[in-house]
């Protein structure tokens, strides 16, 4: 295999970088246009919800049978599918005459948007083949998700501002032409050295399980836990579980090879991007809320607000790609639980949100944390896997990001509407859902602790062993293909 110079190394990590940036400053900006999409599609806050949500539930179910898919028929053509999927639903979504056509767009969206990121990063993993490069490449892809999140609402506001809600989906346009004609140009078609075959049963299970739990989860406060709706979702997704179990581990090529979680680093990492996520999709929950309902600020204004945070997150995210590449994974991830734990402690214990200093102090040590937990939780979870399960490995780690952004905001926007309509004031009412981001913060040390260690990666050697094909029945690993 002909390694690529750094020239088309670089040129591969832009175009990967810029369709995270599309991707991730969609989810961003689009929560600062909900008044005036609300006014103007004449929606109800259901209906608001399920402009967002109907992305979440599509990109969650769809992750895995992208990153199989691509290593499969070929990473490029998924990657390229993802970017005219994603770049042709932003250009409707902008046209959408009413809120149902602009949840159907949204759907369309999603399906590109599944096919992006963990295709991107098996690419990324294929194409950095030096450990301590691919950290750094890692940390970089992370600190393009913090620009996101502080441009998001900076851009959003202004589009919104002058233009009108619909400017928000042209952002993607041009940015996702470009990583168009640029991943035709430049970026070398690669696939795993023995395809796997489809596995539709293993897929629909998947399907099945996180579609009825995303469901549960978002309607279950509308409708009631113990409604038979929602406990209805809750027994398709338990049956769901049980025989994904019991199916891929009796399959001879399955969807989710169920070896990769023997790994302990992996399974940690599963869990670290659940409990990381959920709490970076509640804080942000929590923030909104406050400062443009108790504080009354404009979405422009909370958006500066936060600044702190995201720039936070952008500054370290590269400097956790340089420690995790050149010390491993545990400093990074014990930094990010101390700060998580730590902020949410500020507003559980000492209501920061109604002091400023405080506030910003909070928003600083969460986005120190968030900067530093997420490239050791890519690189784990792709790094001890061989390249040619790359992507089912970077679909795991998607899914786990998707999943614990829902729970995130179903669990905590539970609890505040709880105590608000108990008649508590907003800090009151926030405190026990601080108390669950707190929660969060600990697993990510807790857990980042026991998982990085001797023990650790030895189970994680095991595990690579195991997965790798022999060299009887394999081809030359992930050639490049004209």
């Amino acid at each position: 295999m002909i390694e690529p110079s750094h020239r088309q190394r670089t040129l591969v990590l832009s175009i990967c970088c810029m369709s995270l940036l599309i991707v991730s400053l969609d989810n961003t900006i689009l929560n600062v246009a909900l008044p005036s999409m609300r006014r103007e599609l004449d929606a109800d806050v259901a209906g608001l919800q399920w402009s967002i949500d109907a992305y979440t539930l599509v990109v969650a179910s769809l992750l895995m049978l992208a990153g199989s898919t691509a290593d499969r028929i070929g990473r490029r053509k998924v990657f390229v599918a993802g970017l005219v999927a994603f770049t042709l639903g932003s250009l409707l979504c902008s046209l959408a005459p009413s809120l149902g056509w602009l949840i159907v767009f949204r759907m369309v969206q999603a399906v590109g948007g599944a096919m992006l990121n963990p295709v991107a990063m098996s690419i990324i993993t294929n194409t950095f083949t030096d450990p301590a490069e691919r950290a750094r490449a890692i940390g970089i892809w992370g600190a393009v998700a913090g620009l996101s999140m502080a441009a998001g609402p900076l851009i959003g506001g202004l589009l919104v501002d002058s233009v009108g809600w619909r400017s928000i989906f042209w952002v993607n346009l041009p940015i996702g032409l470009a990583a168009l004609a640029l991943t035709l140009r430049h970026i070398p078609e690669s696939r795993a050295a023995r395809p796997r075959r489809p596995d539709p049963v293993g897929q629909l299970l998947v399907v099945a399980l996180l579609g009825s739990l995303t469901y549960g989860i978002i309607e279950g406060p509308a409708a009631g836990w113990r409604s038979p709706l929602i406990m209805g979702c809750a027994l398709v997704a338990v049956c769901s579980f049980v025989g994904l179990l019991v199916y891929e581990s009796r399959r001879e090529e399955p969807l989710i090879d169920l070896r990769f979680f023997r790994s302990a680093p992996f399974s940690g990492s599963t869990v670290i991007a659940i409990s990381a996520f959920a709490g970076l999709a509640g804080f942000l929950f929590l923030n909104t809320l406050y400062l443009q309902d108790v504080r009354g600020l404009s979405a422009l204004h909370a958006g500066l607000y936060m600044l702190p945070m995201a720039a936070l997150t952008f500054l370290f995210a590269p400097v956790a790609g340089r420690l995790v590449g050149s010390r491993g994974p545990r400093i990074c991830l014990l930094i990010a639980g101390v700060a998580m734990s730590a902020s949410g402690l500020l507003f559980a214990l000492f209501q920061a949100e109604t002091s400023t200093p405080l506030l910003f102090t909070g928003y600083v040590l969460f986005g120190l944390g968030f900067g530093m937990v997420n490239a050791p939780i890519t690189n784990t979870a792709v790094s001890g896997m061989p390249r040619s399960q790359a992507g089912v490995a970077a679909a795991i780690a998607s899914t786990s990001r998707q999943t614990g952004g829902t729970l995130g905001v179903a669990v905590i926007g539970s609890v505040l509407a709880a105590g608000l309509t108990g008649g508590a004031d907003f800090s009151t009412a926030a405190q026990p859902a601080w108390w669950i981001i707190s929660v969060c913060g600990l697993l990510v040390l807790v857990v980042g602790a026991a998982t990085s260690g001797a023990w650790a990666r030895a189970t994680a050697d095991r595990t690579a062993r195991a997965l790798e094909v022999p060299a009887s029945q394999a081809a030359p690993a992930d050639v490049p293909r004209a």
